[in-house]
């Protein structure tokens, strides 16, 4: 029986779901449109929607699609707020949908954060009235948060909330701490949506994308109703679906263990997948499952397709070793591309391969794809502007006035900028060179010249927010040009996609377009995880066994990451362990796991997808 309360559509990269949403609002712009009424439709803000909101304006822009009948309620608003404010929803719909399509301004209906507190019942009454006037919500828009809630629909939430203002949860201020660059600045109020509310929708659509969300997407659609979750009072409602990407279904049942709910059709891949499932379960070794332990766990139907049990293990054990591979089979004496989203992914995700690369004596380029200068706290500027001035006083004298005037314009910058707001232009330099000269000292901690740095500085990336712009031909092109400058035999690519703000997801997506034009011999293509998570065992084709020497090398070239050591801007997640900490230990558990499963017990491993 198939264990989902909701319905759950899987699509294989978010620019699939964000096609697809967008394409059904249209659908319903266009018909309330013909037939002379007005489509009431509810917003979200935050990364997750940003895509079907892109979608929606090149369909204005190129298909003439009107919004002239579209009447918005957004979601939430975070208390106080201005609405000019940077961290404003009031200004993310502006900048990322109203100001460019034909919506009317009166049209538009957002909860206010600017209010004062003694008018806020009022306002959350008139929110609600406001929507009843406009004929209920025809179509709403939903993210999930990692604690469950829809809006700002809290852990507690009942299902008979209305519009109200609300206190947000420990984890929520987590989330949006790199918005607001840190935790301290982030509001602990919210106006919001009420569970009652989003359930009067005619239509909902949620989207989840990323590893990250996989668990409570689980929890949301396959677990029981509970106000602790307010997202799973979305199982009461009578049409919603959930819009997820492979990695946020990777929890589902129908897709971690398929054989628990239905036939299956045995692949070698599917076997892998359950023979390992089934040796965490039993908490036994490959060569040590018997027979009772694929019947006690509803996998007689793999063991039915087998001469016998010890041959299915051998088999198995067989293909997962031969996935182990160290210096010898790992690439040598090639051209290899190591793409890096952030000035740091590449060491902490796969040091201790390019450090072996290095070994094999391959022609390494190590491309930092972006600046990543966004994470880079003040303080770091203020500590290499004090350094300037002690040099320029000892060593150059008094010859290099252009510098002191200089350092005073930063220092006056820095003084007058409020948390998250855009940096001028001489701190973004700085913060990127402060990046790029961390990126050559980690890259010569593993043996490797600094000459195979090379810094791609994609313009995507250079809005100095948070939020960064659409992938265009420009960063397509810079991407092309080193491969047709390297024709390399083979590329590592990040295909770790819970970036908290998608510049990974984004940079991958630079690297397939550019592939898809390049006219060279395609490179083999290598993905790395590691910043957030690593790869699970049955998704690996390639383990690379790291000895302590190994970790201790690439441990000791993320240190050289100064700036984001101690406290990491954008760390993601609720680990509150530094980078270097969380290597440490998933590294080991990867190793750990393969000697669990009966594999050759090694001090650590890291671990690769290859496409």
């Amino acid at each position: 029986m198939k264990p989902e309360k909701i319905d759950v559509v899987v699509f294989e990269e978010y620019d699939e779901i964000a096609r697809h949403v967008a394409a059904r609002i249209a659908e319903l712009v266009r018909s309330r449109a013909d037939a002379g009424k007005n489509v009431v439709l509810g917003l979200a803000t935050g990364s997750t929607p940003i895509g079907v909101y892109r979608e929606l304006i090149r369909m204005h822009r190129e298909e003439g699609l009107s919004f002239r009948n579209v009447v918005t309620f957004n979601l939430d608003e975070y208390f106080p707020m201005d609405p000019e404010s940077i961290h404003s929803y009031h200004r993310f719909m502006r900048e990322n949908l109203f100001d460019q399509i034909d919506m009317p301004d009166s049209n538009v209906h957002l909860p206010r954060g600017d209010i004062p507190r003694s008018d806020l019942e009022a306002h959350t009454a008139a929110y609600e009235q406001a929507i009843r006037d406009a004929g209920g919500i025809d179509f709403q828009i939903l993210g999930i948060g990692k604690t469950g809630h829809v809006g700002f629909n809290e852990p507690g939430s009942g299902r008979d909330s209305r519009t109200r203002a609300i206190h947000l949860d420990t984890i929520t201020r987590k989330d949006a701490a790199a918005d607001f660059f840190g935790e301290e600045n982030v509001p602990v109020e919210a106006v919001t949506m009420g569970v009652a509310t989003i359930m009067e929708a005619r239509e909902i659509a949620l989207i989840a994308t990323g590893e990250h969300k996989a668990a409570i997407v689980r929890r949301a659609v396959e677990g029981d109703i509970s106000p602790d979750v307010a997202a799973t009072y979305l199982q009461e409602h009578p049409n919603t679906t959930f819009y997820v990407d492979a990695a946020a279904a990777q929890e589902l049942t129908r897709v971690k263990a398929p054989w628990l709910i239905r036939e299956v059709e045995w692949n070698d891949d599917l076997t892998l997948r359950a023979v390992v499932w089934l040796a965490k379960k039993s908490g036994h070794a490959i060569l040590r499952l018997s027979a009772a332990d694929y019947h006690e766990h509803h996998l007689a139907s793999l063991l039915a397709q087998q001469q016998s049990v010890d041959v299915l293990n051998l088999s198995t054990f067989a293909r997962l070793e031969a996935r182990v591979r160290d210096n010898p089979r790992l690439p040598m004496e090639q051209p290899v591309i190591v793409f890096s989203p952030h000035p740091d992914d590449d060491v902490i995700s796969m040091g201790g391969m390019l450090r072996k690369l290095n070994e094999n004596r391959n022609d390494l380029t190590v491309a930092y794809m972006t600046s990543g200068n966004i994470a880079v706290f003040d303080y770091e500027v203020r500590r290499y502007l004090d350094f300037i001035q002690r040099f320029e006083h000892d060593v150059l004298g008094d010859t290099v006035r252009e510098l002191d005037d200089l350092v005073c314009r930063i220092e006056a910058a820095l003084a007058s900028k409020s948390p998250g707001e855009v940096d001028i232009r001489e701190v973004q330099d700085m913060k990127r060179h402060i990046r790029e000269a961390e990126a050559v000292s980690g890259v010569e901690a593993l043996g490797i010249s600094r000459q195979a740095c090379r810094f791609l500085n994609l313009p995507f990336y250079q809005t100095g927010k948070v939020r960064k712009n659409e992938i265009g031909p420009d960063d397509v092109r810079i991407v092309l040009e080193l491969l047709e400058e390297v024709e390399p035999e083979v590329i590592f690519v990040a295909g770790d996609l819970s970036d908290p703000h998608g510049t990974h997801r984004q940079c991958k997506q630079a690297i397939d377009r550019a592939l898809e034009q390049y006219g060279g011999s395609r490179p083999e293509v290598w993905l790395y995880r590691g910043a957030w998570q690593e790869w699970a065992v049955h998704e690996a084709d390639v383990f690379v066994p790291l000895t302590r020497e190994d970790l201790r090398r690439k441990i000791f070239a993320i240190f050289k990451h100064q700036s984001q050591k101690d406290r990491a801007p954008f760390p993601g997640g609720h680990d509150e362990r530094e980078f270097w900490q969380r290597v440490d230990a998933r590294n080991r558990a990867t190793a750990e796991e393969l000697d669990r499963l009966g594999l050759p017990e090694f001090h650590a491993a890291e671990a690769f997808v290859v496409r």
